[in-house]
């Protein structure tokens, strides 16, 4: 099924898996528009891909979901495709843990992705098409000690979008959770010692997997749902 011509919003585009699915997407001719809190890498990445628009912020504004739908409809025409893919991990044990970074990391994570959702759903609704995929992670199907917070937000998101399909079921509309393991990309930069050291994990998974699995959700019949899809190195459980 072709994507050329469809307008995708993705979140979190500044750099790994949203950066990767950008230029996948661009690859099938989607249009894209590209959003992020680092200014400087948005308009970078923008300028590399033909038909791409951008438009810096931070998720925690309650208003930027509905500026990103209609700056879609402004520079491209149409909204089609939402990656809801922005998030950050906090991991720690129970008496080292910052609870107030994890409490960004729940208005991030969670807050702010339901709100996507919602906003971008209606729009859906209102034009009756449409495909909503949100980064999840394989720890919104398991937990592991140190890290329940962030398995958390991931839960719940997974509940979400079950409770969205169910919603949307009969329609034209799509919702999907992809469901990494272990990733090589920027989330993990404050840790000390890389997950993957810590896990003995050579060779993790690269953004670009986990972006040709988004292109495969998209690129599905219509009649086809893909609810969830998880992706994991061959090494390892994460």
């Amino acid at each position: 099924m072709t994507l050329a011509g469809r307008t995708a919003v993705i979140t979190g585009a500044s750099s790994g898996i949203g950066e990767a699915v950008a230029r996948n997407l661009c690859q099938a001719g989607v249009k894209l528009l590209l959003t992020a809190r680092r200014k400087d890498r948005l308009r970078c990445l923008a300028d590399q891909l033909p038909d791409t628009s951008f438009l810096a912020g931070d998720l925690t504004d309650a208003e930027l979901p509905d500026r990103l739908i209609r700056q879609a409809l402004d520079d491209h025409g149409s909204c089609d495709i939402v990656v809801s893919n922005a998030g950050i991990i906090e991991t720690g044990k129970i008496e080292e843990i910052d609870l107030d970074r994890v409490s960004r990391m729940v208005r991030i994570n969670t807050e702010s992705a339901f709100r996507l959702a919602y906003v971008a759903l209606r729009h859906f609704r209102s034009v009756g098409v449409g495909h909503l995929v949100h980064t999840s992670s394989v720890l919104g199907t398991k937990v592991r000690e140190g890290a329940g917070a962030y398995s958390g937000t991931k839960y719940a998101l997974e509940a979400l979008s079950e409770a969205l399909r169910m919603e949307l079921a009969g329609s034209g509309i799509q919702v999907s959770c992809i469901e990494p393991g272990l990733v090589r990309t920027e989330l993990h930069e404050h840790y000390e010692v890389h997950p993957a050291q810590a896990l003995g994990m050579s060779d993790p998974l690269q953004p670009e997997d986990v972006a040709r699995c988004v292109r495969f959700i998209l690129q599905q019949p219509s009649h086809v749902r893909i609810p969830r899809l998880m992706i994991l190195p061959g090494e390892g459980s994460l």
